[in-house]
């Protein structure tokens, strides 16, 4: 009934006094709230210390594709708008931008996930382009394989195994 009733029939609804109506209300509140706020995740923003350096990885060891590339002369900055399929990176340089201070439970963002379908071949594949991957492992709660390498500034990158 509460999903058939729609936005304007919720009000006539709660006024016919049906039990937990209050209750029921609320929660098709909520439920409209959040349905208007987070949809995906638009892009993931990185700042690296070469710029080059960076866009070389992302591009030839990932397989991200460059959309646009700007150079920012009032920043002295550029950010280059990176796609691979439905993920997309914003990259940035900076002049002189500090390090990350501890791999990888500085405060702040931890790493990035990437998911895929099979670990082994994504590890097989970044190997052969020369990318150091560590050791597959599972998680011990969904007991999926995940493994990490990291960017040329040691960010962390997870490769974690859709599901089947």
């Amino acid at each position: 009934m509460l999903a058939q009733a729609g936005t304007a029939g919720v009000g006539a609804w709660l006024r016919q006094g049906i039990p937990d109506a209050t209750v029921l209300g609320r929660r098709y509140r909520r439920l409209r709230e959040a349905n208007l706020m987070l949809l995906a995740v638009h892009h993931v923003a990185i700042i690296s210390s070469d710029y080059e350096t960076s866009k070389q990885f992302y591009t030839n060891k990932l397989g991200f594709v460059v959309l646009a590339e700007n150079w920012r002369p009032e920043r002295q900055s550029w950010k280059c708008d990176l796609r691979h399929g439905p993920i997309q990176i914003e990259l940035f340089s900076f002049p002189d931008p500090p390090s990350r201070p501890s791999r990888p439970e500085a405060c702040g963002l931890r790493h990035i996930a990437f998911s895929v379908a099979s670990v082994e071949a994504t590890a097989e594949l970044l190997r052969s382009r020369d990318v150091e991957v560590e050791p597959i492992r599972t998680d011990p709660y969904t007991g999926r394989l995940f493994t990490f390498i990291a960017d040329p500034d040691g960010l962390p990158i997870e490769f974690y195994q859709d599901a089947v």
